[in-house]
């Protein structure tokens, strides 16, 4: 399941992409326009400028706004720094992995092998869409 944390992460990049671009927009903003908690979406976007997909301008006329071009996020960078691994299960992680306590044979394993196929299809979705697809939702296809 989604956390509400990457959620609200993905709404407020595509609000900044959306109406902004390169002008720094106050989090009091995005937070009225995307009906999050300011505090929560303070920690959110902390987080995303230390990874390097934001930038913050202090003082009159700062706020946050995109390091990058929209098109140039894909959603499976945004997704691991907001939620971590993308693999449903710590055995079939490509960035995260870890053996299961439970099971003594991976390649025999049914849960596993599902598994694989899961996050190989997600994780394809996730590289192939940027964030500019998720502003272009409902006028194009993302895949």
């Amino acid at each position: 399941m989604l956390s509400r944390k990457t959620k609200y992460g993905l709404k407020a990049l595509t609000y900044l992409a959306r109406n902004a671009g390169n002008t720094p927009v106050q989090i009091f903003v995005i937070s009225e326009a995307e009906n999050i908690s300011q505090k929560f979406l303070e920690s959110i976007l902390l987080s995303l400028r230390k990874a390097g997909f934001l930038e913050s301008k202090k003082g009159k006329g700062g706020g946050y706004y995109l390091l990058k071009e929209a098109k140039d996020i894909p959603i499976s960078e945004v997704y691991r720094v907001l939620e971590g691994p993308i693999a449903m299960v710590p055995c079939v992680s490509l960035n995260f992995y870890e053996k299961c306590d439970d099971c003594p044979d991976e390649a025999k394993c049914s849960v596993h092998n599902l598994m694989i196929q899961v996050r190989d299809n997600t994780l394809k979705i996730f590289e192939n869409t940027s964030l500019a697809d998720l502003i272009n939702v409902g006028t194009s296809p993302i895949l």
